[in-house]
């Protein structure tokens, strides 16, 4: 029975750090076993061009933990005014490996998100051209679209038209959560990647809704049947290099969180990797979890490998039920078991 993993340390291909204090208590989670991240930018407001891109980079390698080995790779948030010649310089940098499209109103700070996708036509054939990518919140906000349908509803009304009229353009599928997803993905060529989160192969709906409402299990786009989350399960752990971790983690303060319109948002940094350690291996696929967090993301990013390893060994993992800010307190993702695995 193998006692100890090591991998190739992983990567986080979607992760929300927030700003300020949030910021300052969040950052050394994922540090703590992370090398690299792809920083969401719906700030408010939103990191929308190259200078405040340059700003935030800033200020997140300013709130690093002393001793931390850790890129954060930045991403400019989409909008219907987005200059493509800003976006080219981004991207020429160095410093911007994506943009970020928002359908408006789909998410968390996302009322700045395109609501006419023919305004960004021109900054996708741009992006195109260069080559990077373009990291999609895929669902509709449409209210006549039930919540648990609009990531299907996207994939045929918006994101396969989007791929069909920008030939070469690369797309990220973020936070899949149906099997409708993950059927769409493996059809496609190497212009297409999905990430993945770890909660989203942990909870269904019913783990929201059943027995009273959970509100630490809210995300978006929404956890739905057992039968989607058993095809994330399958895509995750299957090998296919379409799939890569994105763990979407994004933490709101409890007082946010509760509130009777709570945030949307599981915070996942603390804990992932041992959660998918344990998952993989039910899966019996521990062989293949380097390549979802370690492999997988790194070659469709076009970035190299990291060489500094990570290692797990087989005792449960133990971790604390809060982060504390100066916010206020920020609750870690409970998958509902004690992990087998715990990072060394």
């Amino acid at each position: 029975m193998t006692k100890t993993l090591t991998i190739r340390r992983p990567d986080d291909w979607h992760l929300h750090l927030r700003d300020g204090a949030m910021l300052r208590a969040v950052l050394p989670e994922t540090t703590a076993h992370f090398a690299r991240a792809i920083i969401m930018p719906n700030l408010f407001p939103p990191v929308v061009t190259f200078a405040q891109a340059q700003d935030y980079h800033a200020r997140i390698l300013a709130a690093l933990p002393e001793g931390a080995e850790f890129t954060p790779l930045m991403a400019l948030y989409l909008t219907e005014d987005t200059d493509p010649d800003d976006v080219a310089a981004a991207h020429a940098s160095g410093l911007v490996h994506a943009v970020k499209l928002y359908p408006a109103g789909a998410t968390t700070n996302s009322a700045s998100g395109v609501a006419n996708f023919d305004t960004i036509r021109a900054v996708l054939e741009r992006m195109a051209e260069i080559g990077l990518p373009l990291c999609v919140h895929g669902e509709v906000t449409d209210d006549d679209i039930d919540i648990f349908d609009r990531e299907a509803v996207f994939i045929d009304r918006v994101l396969d038209p989007i791929r069909q009229a920008t030939p070469g353009l690369r797309v990220v599928m973020e936070h899949i959560t149906t099997r409708n997803a993950v059927d769409y993905a493996t059809a496609q060529d190497d212009t297409l990647g999905a990430t993945i989160t770890t909660h989203h192969l942990v909870i269904n709906r019913n783990h929201i809704l059943a027995g009273g409402i959970k509100p630490h299990y809210y995300c978006l786009p929404v956890a739905k049947r057992e039968e989607h989350r058993l095809a994330l399960r399958a895509a995750a752990t299957s090998g296919d290099a379409r799939f890569f971790l994105g763990t979407d983690s994004a933490p709101h303060t409890d007082a946010n969180k509760l509130l009777p319109c709570g945030c949307a948002g599981c915070f996942t940094a603390t804990n992932t990797m041992s959660i998918l350690a344990h998952v993989f291996e039910e899966e019996q696929a521990l062989e293949r979890l380097e390549g979802f967090a370690s492999l997988n993301g790194p070659a469709f990013y076009r970035l190299p490998v990291n060489e500094t390893r990570l290692t797990l060994t087989k005792t449960p993992a133990t971790f604390p039920s809060h982060i504390e800010t100066e916010d206020g307190p920020v609750t870690v993702f409970d998958p509902g078991f004690v992990p087998n695995w715990t990072v060394v």
